[in-house]
């Protein structure tokens, strides 16, 4: 395996013959808590960014010689969305004061993102369908964990209104 394919596919996550979206999603999760906590918020956006950045060429480039357009074995863009949702639900969750908010901010953060990766709304359906090439890719799940973020926010501030 190329080192170009290890990355596209986080570390052979996306290989999975079944749902390799969720599994990349789900390999992810652990290694964006764990920088979260270890290395702290700045760490994980910049890790973030530089992978949006790196898999938008990235992607090119292999769209270039495979001829084809989002592989769903590429499941670079799913940890760039998880990680982006996990940001700010996470900087929610800190502010609550209700027991296990952020475990549940782990939880909602990682299922709301697959809902809108999988559901595909309003502008994030219209860059997955429109844009194409490693923008494409990376855009639709960045915004995907942005409206992810903000919905487990929601969810956890309204948590905390009920206790």
């Amino acid at each position: 395996m190329t080192l170009q394919k290890l990355f596209l596919t986080f570390g052979g996550a996306g290989l999975s013959p079944k749902a390799p979206g969720t599994v990349g999603t789900l390999a992810s999760l652990p290694v964006g808590i764990a920088i979260l906590y270890y290395l702290g918020m700045e760490t994980l956006f910049i890790l973030t960014l530089a992978i949006t950045i790196i898999g938008i060429f990235e992607v090119n480039k292999y769209e270039k010689v495979t001829g084809t357009h989002d592989q769903q074995h590429i499941v670079i863009d799913e940890a760039a969305g998880m990680w982006l949702s996990l940001m700010i639900a996470y900087t929610t969750a800190i502010t609550m004061t209700y027991p296990y908010a952020e475990i549940l901010a782990i939880i909602f953060s990682f299922a709301t993102f697959r809902l809108f990766d999988i559901w595909k709304p309003s502008t994030i359906g219209w860059i997955d369908r429109e844009l194409k090439g490693g923008l494409g890719v990376m855009l639709d799940d960045i915004l995907a964990g942005v409206a992810a973020g903000l919905l487990t926010s929601l969810v956890l501030m309204g948590i905390g209104e009920l206790f």
